[in-house]
């Protein structure tokens, strides 16, 4: 009778070699992309920024959520508790890049355009 009462623990081995695959494949992406750094990603502009690093910064987003989703236990939550973290995280995570670009290509310009001289 007791055995039958007994909890079986499967093996998450393939789980955690999945998440490292997959994990592991998006930082070489990100590492190759930055030594090689493709004249056709860093030439072209997008939002007043580079195609390589919105690659970078969708890349490290995707890493982000994968991990919470994995590492976290996402995946085995509540659809609206898994909706409020996901997209909490989503809209501030949208809304600091938003901040850091606008002032940053505002500050670019003023100095690109002689505003203010560049010694500080």
């Amino acid at each position: 009778m007791a055995h039958d009462t007994a909890h079986h623990h499967e093996s998450n081995t393939k789980r955690i070699w999945t998440v490292f695959v997959i994990l592991s494949i998006v930082t070489l992406v990100e590492v190759v992309l930055g030594i090689l750094k493709p004249e056709f990603l860093t030439g072209t502009s997008f939002l007043s920024m580079s195609l390589l690093n919105w690659i970078f910064i969708i890349l490290t987003i995707y890493k982000a959520y994968y991990i919470a989703w994995s590492f976290m236990h996402l995946e085995g939550e509540t659809k609206g508790l898994r909706r409020a973290i996901v997209w909490t995280a989503v809209f501030l995570v949208s809304y600091l890049i938003f901040i850091l670009l606008t002032e940053g290509d505002y500050i670019y310009e003023v100095f690109k355009n002689n505003h203010v001289a560049w010694d500080f």
